[in-house]
């Protein structure tokens, strides 16, 4: 390969060293970053990577802004950015509705797009006293929030993006930005097996919950998949959420993830490159094991 990708690793409760002993492996094999979720203790995964590797690229994707105070956030991503040499981008975003609700947290504005821009301000005035702060990367998915990162950020990631609308949006980065070290990444749902079918059936389940998300939803409708929005809407509006990604369509599905044989997926990473895309950050699956297993998988995919 010519150009390898990042991936996603979770700190998964009970295999944490395990997931860091994948994390060195992934950068003795090329690897470019490793991509951290929200799902479980993002940042202390963060510096846990940090400590156990040398080179390879750690991002938080994403903490969401209402878990941390934004001066306590500086002093941490600052501490982070100091000891990993660099290695550090602190990835930003509001979350979802979902994810908000299970930890008790609401916006503070009812404005997401507010909020951030407050919060990123509260993190520059804070700077002199936690020292250096590394390149901030903002959570997107809509133009708006996209231009806020272009506008007061160093990058935008996002997650279940169209690659059909990439370079659309892509068209909003400036050259500016582009000359300050304005990155973009978008993280993509993988699953590898001969048996196509099958491995289209695990993205399948994991886009699941995010067809029951508005701001998804809203999302698709923007990237070209109106019709297909607008039918998922009345299912669910007729008390229907499961077979939700049945009623989006293989073109959707086609257009979000990779799946399939190795080969099938080295040529669908190509094509996030040629869309305009810095860093494909791979999300493994699998229909035989965890993300640990999905994970051995890649790194046969692209040795």
């Amino acid at each position: 390969m010519s150009r390898m990708p990042a991936l996603t690793l979770l700190a998964t409760p009970g295999r944490r060293s395990k997931m860091i002993d994948l994390v060195k492996e992934a950068e003795q094999r090329g690897f470019t970053g490793v991509y951290v979720p929200s799902i479980s203790a993002t940042l202390p995964f963060c510096q846990s990577i940090l400590e156990a590797t040398s080179s390879i690229e750690v991002v938080s994707s994403i903490q969401p802004i209402y878990y941390y105070n934004a001066r306590e956030m500086a002093s941490t991503a600052a501490y982070m950015h100091e000891v990993g040499e660099g290695r550090f981008r602190l990835g930003l975003g509001v979350s979802h509705e979902v994810m908000r609700t299970q930890f008790g947290v609401a916006d503070r504005s009812g404005k997401p797009l507010t909020d951030m821009r407050e919060y990123l301000a509260q993190l520059k005035q804070a700077e002199p006293a936690s020292g250096s702060l590394p390149p901030v990367t903002l959570a997107t998915l809509r133009s708006k929030m996209l231009d806020l990162a272009v506008s007061s950020a160093g990058g935008a990631v996002w997650a279940n993006a169209a690659r059909s609308y990439m370079p659309t949006q892509l068209a909003r980065v400036t050259d500016k930005a582009r000359e300050t070290g304005f990155t973009t990444a978008v993280m993509i749902p993988t699953t590898i097996d001969d048996d196509v079918e099958a491995a289209a059936a695990v993205n399948r389940k994991t886009l699941e919950m995010y067809l029951n998300l508005a701001n998804y939803r809203n999302y698709w409708k923007a990237a070209g998949y109106e019709v297909e929005m607008q039918a998922v809407e009345q299912a669910i509006d007729n008390g229907i959420d499961k077979g939700l990604t049945a009623i989006a369509g293989d073109t959707w599905l086609d257009d979000i993830t990779l799946y399939g044989s190795a080969s099938r997926v080295r040529e669908g990473l190509e094509a996030w490159f040629e869309a305009g895309v810095d860093t494909p950050v791979l999300v493994p699956s699998s229909t035989k094991g965890g993300m640990a297993k999905a994970a051995l998988e890649l790194f046969e995919v692209f040795a």
